[in-house]
């Protein structure tokens, strides 16, 4: 018989945290038992600190640093507890995909939906178990499309250009509207992506060549310099700012 499923129980509300504790009891497959419990996420690094748990049970809104704060920092850890996030802010989905959360329920949490989280929480934990590094999963940008979330893997993505009210995310199949800042994505993804123009990041794997071309009104601030971006052999301007680290990043990686 395996071992049962240790979960934390992370939530600024008593209610909630009791309701959850009741529910976890009541699954037999997979077993579970709640082995702590913290009000907020200060006291939860406390408690993991000195004890470890395959799971947390997460809130999201709650006093001070909230539960995707705590997520982000859990995630940097080797052995990091799988999370499940509890909240009663649906619109919060997209936050649970960007940190490859197990799962996502709504208050009041239902059995049926409690019992399918542990079971993914179980699978997760007994894949690293047994294989570490197959569980460690690629980062990704997660784009909200017609009702439906899609994850584009970030090693897929050549460029992010701001356009009117939007980012346009370029893959070499297709294009991707993101809803999101052009500096808040810049500093999300660090140094794989730089940033050759005040509306365009591309991916540093992508850089092909660097040219004088004739860019019509793209051309303004850019004294006509260009960067050509593989597969698609699309052209984006390069402004003045940004040239010398253009030039730069092309001739670390032997470009033109």
């Amino acid at each position: 018989m395996t071992d049962p499923l240790r979960v934390l129980l992370v939530d600024d509300e008593e209610l909630a945290r009791l309701r959850l504790r009741s529910l976890v009891g009541e699954c037999a497959s997979p077993r579970a038992e709640v082995v702590g419990e913290a009000s907020n996420a200060a006291q939860a690094l406390a408690w993991l600190a000195e004890h470890d748990c395959d799971l947390l049970l997460l809130d999201i809104g709650m006093p001070g640093k909230d539960g995707v704060a705590l997520a982000t920092e859990l995630k940097q850890r080797t052995s990091a507890p799988a999370v499940v996030f509890v909240t009663a802010h649906a619109e919060r989905a997209l936050d649970a995909f960007e940190l490859n959360a197990v799962d996502y329920l709504t208050k009041p949490v239902r059995r049926a939906r409690l019992v399918e989280a542990l079971q993914r929480a179980a699978q997760r934990t007994a894949l690293r178990a047994h294989a570490p590094a197959a569980t460690t999963a690629p980062p990704v940008i997660v784009v909200t499309e017609l009702g439906r979330v899609v994850r584009v893997p970030l090693h897929d993505v050549l460029y992010l250009k701001a356009e009117l009210k939007y980012v346009t995310l370029r893959t070499a199949e297709r294009t991707h509207v993101l809803d999101e800042a052009l500096a808040d994505l810049e500093s999300r993804l660090g140094g794989r992506f730089l940033r050759v123009h005040r509306n365009a990041l591309v991916a540093r794997h992508a850089l092909r060549a660097l040219e004088r071309r004739g860019l019509g009104a793209d051309a303004d601030d850019t004294e006509g310099w260009a960067v050509r971006v593989a597969p698609t052999d699309e052209w984006l301007a390069v402004s003045r700012r940004q040239l010398a680290a253009v030039r730069d990043a092309m001739r670390e990686a032997g470009g033109a």
